[in-house]
């Protein structure tokens, strides 16, 4: 069963290790899924999305070797 959970943007930065300018900046190169809009000024991202760029950042970093 995939994790459903919204993760807003200070969860986001500590599962991953990244700044949000860096986080933004995947989003717009496209290495990372735009948020949900949650309201009129609030987004977040699903818990299986974060999980999923992690696990491509890890095969990444072993495949160059």
């Amino acid at each position: 069963m995939t994790n459903n959970t919204i993760l807003r943007l200070p969860d986001v930065i500590q599962r991953t290790g990244l700044s949000r300018s860096t986080i933004y900046a995947r989003i717009k190169s496209g290495h990372l899924i735009p948020p949900i809009k949650l309201g009129e000024r609030a987004v977040g991202w699903l818990s299986s999305d974060i999980d999923e760029f992690i696990s491509s950042l890890v095969t990444m970093s072993r495949e160059v070797i």
